[in-house]
């Protein structure tokens, strides 16, 4: 569930939410590098700031007064731009809107840097109907997608062409049905050919997918039905089809891509390097095999080039990488090979394969996972990417030949343990370096590379990390080792003033699910977000660890090992780490809590079900109550087929065990849950009262997954989760 973990991990992640860059479409972004690789365009105080390194010389690119439009006194409110090829036109993304998780549908305007002319795109098309657009390479076009269409519009003349006609809410091109957005991060679903005459896209029939119908009962006095659809494990996808569409004539030439389509996936397409071409990846319905075909675009006929199978699923690029999500390519030689990531020896390495698929070439060496490919600098020769061999709660940047020669070299400096993340500029001279760890404020700088020094003089992260107190933090990174010989990373923060001598409640944190790694060296590990107040200075122990089958960069075995076992591997091994610290003489037995959101609520419904003995307050919040109710990327990838093996979906599912609740249970859904249904509680509640289970229930009304919007909501959330802690599983030293 690529957000199943979206309000949980928010709570860890702090680092990522103070520093993230809006992506909000292919080339819709708030910072843009310049060509000449030492300078970049950022979107601050409503216009564009050019800066130019290493100096960090600032002035402004397109100021506000340029962005009002005729007619009005307010300049445009700037949530994103991309720049042309080159760079004379600015594409404007603002009135924005959200469609499930993000902002991807708003208004689009072009301005002229030449021609010091403002035009809007789409002029006619719905209020914020435009999705993806983009220039084309040669700066004369831009193409959109409105209302499940493709559009094309000529910069010079204005004139719009609509290149697809067919489009509904259940027949859709050039974007994704809920299912491809959530899971494979799939949403922007065109792509310009090299030479501007030519759209790829996707387009996916979603006319036989059941809708999940959701009921907004605040619109009014009569409920609103909202209609999502939404096919569950079990249910075939939606059909897939792959176009290239002429922008002069309209025709489009479908590829004959092989296999059923109704039984096969398609979460990436790119054109390979050339306009001649596209290269997509198809994964089979279980996702344990990925076939690479190359199309050709004329006459639409598909051959493989490159085939592997897992035991258990494939990921991805985009599940792991992020910079991916809204597509990108990594070829070499001029379109000759193409950089390429696999498991295939146990280890997330990074491969060095040929056009035609016949060579391949390790380029990452040794028992390390590559974490994210943070730059391909070809004219170098080097491929940048980020890792944490030692450490697994950790993440630095290494470099590596792309040759696939020598040893990787770590760039980040052997003084500053934690969390690293980088911005490489495009020649990999510069980057944008952050940084944070448990006892570390998130901190950001400029440095070069390969040396890694900072710009300007002395190091912010030294800085920051000569000042801070890591005593104070009152958090420790420990390995926990189970009767079994598992041994689990995990992060406990201790309470204030601790004394050895008392037993404190311990609280544990979970999410234990292969989307999420809650045990990272980041500041705000140790904290509770949702706890309104200091949980340290009431005197909680606060823990979480990271079971089998977390994303952790601890190898393919690690990670998938948890195949088809999904409700039970984690529960196992989070029930056993448990036990092991329940042993320590601090700890009160009898005060024994459990929260999680998300994979996170489904996980603590199991524990306190299947392990009454240790756990005796549960707070679930968004839980997947039946495994057969959510979407069938997700749950397939990660259990197999229901019509194979149904009892490990029964089995994992919390409301199997329902029945042997003992303790304290708080059940928390929004009823405009989309991606969680709330049906998912409805179930979960009959089954408690069919064994007279007493428990409290809180529905948030028309909240989605998030629980965040609406009046008030933060506050009363936090304020409900903090009285019931401190109710059934009450603070402090005894």
């Amino acid at each position: 569930m690529h957000s199943f973990k979206l309000r949980t991990l928010l709570l860890q992640l702090l680092l990522l939410v103070i520093f993230a860059t809006t992506s909000l479409a292919q080339g819709n972004q708030n910072r843009q590098w310049l060509k000449a690789g030492n300078a970049y365009l950022q979107a601050e105080q409503g216009q564009l700031v050019k800066y130019t390194l290493p100096d960090g010389a600032s002035q402004v690119f397109l100021e506000k007064a340029a962005l009002v439009p005729a007619g009005k006194t307010e300049p445009l409110k700037v949530r994103g731009f991309a720049l042309s090829a080159d760079e004379q036109k600015v594409l404007l993304y603002t009135n924005t809107q959200k469609v499930w998780r993000y902002d991807t549908r708003g208004d689009y305007w072009v301005y002229d840097l030449q021609a010091k002319q403002l035009r809007q795109m789409g002029a006619g098309r719905p209020e914020s109907s435009l999705m993806f657009a983009k220039f084309s390479p040669d700066g004369c076009k831009v193409a959109y997608v409105s209302e499940h269409n493709i559009f094309v519009e000529d910069l010079q003349s204005g004139q719009q062409k609509q290149l697809t006609k067919d489009g509904t809410r259940k027949l859709i091109n050039g974007t994704f049905d809920w299912a491809y957005e959530e899971e494979f991060s799939a949403r922007d679903g065109f792509r310009w050919s090299p030479d501007s005459k030519k759209i790829a896209y996707w387009q996916l029939d979603a006319t036989q997918v059941k809708d999940y119908i959701m009921f907004d009962m605040l619109d009014g006095v009569y409920a609103k039905v909202i209609p999502v659809e939404y096919p569950v494990a079990g249910e075939a996808p939606s059909p897939y089809k792959i176009g290239v569409v002429d922008i002069n004539s309209a025709i489009t030439r479908w590829m004959e891509i092989p296999g059923d389509a109704r039984n096969t996936y398609l979460p990436r397409m790119e054109w390979a390097a050339s306009g001649d071409e596209l290269i997509v990846q198809q994964l089979s319905r279980k996702q344990n095999e990925s076939t690479l075909y190359l199309c050709n675009a004329a006459n639409g006929q598909a051959k493989p080039i490159y085939k592997e199978q897992d035991e258990a699923w494939i990921d991805i690029l985009p599940s792991w990488d992020n910079s991916y999500s809204y597509g990108g390519w990594d070829w070499l030689s001029g379109g000759k090979e193409f950089l390429w990531a696999s498991e295939k020896d146990g280890w997330r390495h990074l491969y060095r394969v040929s056009r035609d698929g016949k060579k391949e070439n390790l380029i990452t060496k040794g028992n390390y996972d590559v974490m994210e490919i943070a730059g391909v600098d070809e004219k170098g020769g080097y491929v940048y990417f980020l890792a944490s061999p030692e450490n697994a709660t950790q993440q630095y940047l290494y470099r590596t030949r792309l040759n696939g020669k020598g040893k990787a070299e770590r760039l980040t400096p052997a003084a500053q343990p934690g969390t690293h993340t980088y911005t490489l500029s495009p020649n990999a001279t510069y980057a944008q370096h952050r940084f944070s760890n448990h006892y570390t404020r998130p901190v950001s700088e400029w440095v070069t590379l390969p040396n890694h020094q900072a710009i300007g003089g002395e190091s912010a992260v030294q800085q920051a990390l000569a000042k801070a107190d890591k005593a104070a933090s009152g958090v420790e990174f420990l390995k926990v080792k189970t009767a079994d010989g598992v041994e689990m990373d995990a992060c406990m923060a201790k309470p204030a003033d601790f004394d050895p001598k008392k037993k404190y409640p311990i609280v544990f944190y979970v999410y234990t699910e292969p989307a999420g790694q809650t045990v990272t060296d980041t500041y705000g590990a140790g904290q509770n977000g949702l706890y309104k107040g200091d949980m340290a200075a009431d005197g909680y122990i606060y823990v979480s660890l990271d079971n089998r089958g977390t994303p952790a960069p601890k190898g393919r075995d690690w990670r998938k090992s948890i195949y088809r076992k999904v409700g039970q591997l984690n529960i196992s091994d989070q029930a056993a780490a448990a036990r092991e610290l329940l042993k320590l003489p601090f700890v009160d037995t009898a005060r024994v809590a459990v929260w999680g959101w998300s994979g996170g609520g489904s996980a603590t419904l199991n524990l306190l079900f299947q392990h009454p003995d240790i756990y005796k307050t549960g707070i679930s919040v968004a839980a997947v109550a039946n495994q057969l109710t959510y979407d069938n990327i997700y749950q397939e990838r990660y259990m197999g087929l229901p019509q194979e093996n149904r009892e490990d979906f029964v089995q994992g599912s919390p409301i199997t065990h329902a029945k042997n609740l003992q303790g304290n249970l708080l059940y928390i859904h929004g009823t405009g849950d989309d991606n969680v249904h709330y049906n998912n509680a409805e179930q979960l509640i009959n089954e408690l009262i069919k064994y007279n289970k007493q428990f409290q229930v809180m529905p948030y009304p028309n909240r989605s997954h998030s629980i965040s919007e609406g009046e008030g909501t933060n506050e009363h959330l936090s304020t409900l989760f903090t009285n019931y802690l401190k109710q059934y599983c009450p603070p402090g030293g005894r």
